[in-house]
């Protein structure tokens, strides 16, 4: 197959899981047990075609645009779009539209369930990785933004504003991330260098969300 990286690559998105379809001999990559790629595989578990998910109207520009692409083999075929794996499409493009399709799928799902797939707050915190999960507090996901840092009764500025007010899964999908709410919420006890180097993390884990 010409694209030996594609495994590792979709392997390393936050929430992917990975099977075979034993009746079909697929392997399927699922974001919160959906399928949204597989690669086929004939009886000698050759790949003879990559499968992903698209909108009708961004997988018919693409099947124009490339000879190797066809409307998906044995999947619906508004949705779906099947790459032949030794043909003429380019790495990146490839990877350009295996991101849109695992966003196409995630973004399927309601808002607090795409963060609880991702393991992710509103901000790109891990909340699992926090010391203070458990006891002192919940997660904010759980907590609906009222974690043990938030004002007493109310959700943290950063998921009242995402959630509540834009209505966002997550900050990714704001032009202004990272805004003033962001600038204006933080760990007093961090330092100014702590403090710019937890935004870094947190905007570069949503990356993936855009």
């Amino acid at each position: 197959m010409k694209y030996p990286w594609i495994d590792g690559y979709l392997m390393e998105k936050r929430g992917v899981t990975r099977d075979l379809q034993p009746e079909w001999n697929w392997i399927r990559y699922q974001i919160g047990g959906r399928m949204f790629a597989a690669i086929l595989l004939d009886g000698e578990d050759r790949p003879y075609y990559i499968n992903l998910k698209l909108e009708p109207a961004e997988g018919e520009m693409m099947r124009r645009q490339y000879p190797d692409i066809i409307p998906g083999y044995y999947s619906d075929k508004r949705h779906w779009n099947s790459v032949k794996p030794d043909g003429g499409v380019p790495d990146d493009v490839l990877r350009h539209w295996l991101d849109r399709s695992y966003l196409l799928v995630l973004r399927g799902f309601s808002r607090q369930k795409q963060r609880e797939i991702l393991g992710l707050s509103v901000c790109g915190t891990d909340c699992s990785a926090c010391p203070l999960r458990g006891e002192t507090c919940a997660g904010c996901n759980a907590a609906k933004g009222k974690v043990f840092h938030a004002p007493q009764g109310k959700a943290c500025p950063i998921f009242a504003c995402c959630s509540g007010k834009r209505r966002f899964a997550t900050c990714a999908a704001c032009a202004e991330l990272p805004c003033a709410v962001w600038k204006a919420t933080r760990d007093p006890s961090m330092t100014d260098g702590q403090f710019e180097k937890s935004v870094a993390e947190r905007v570069s884990a949503l990356k993936i969300c855009r």
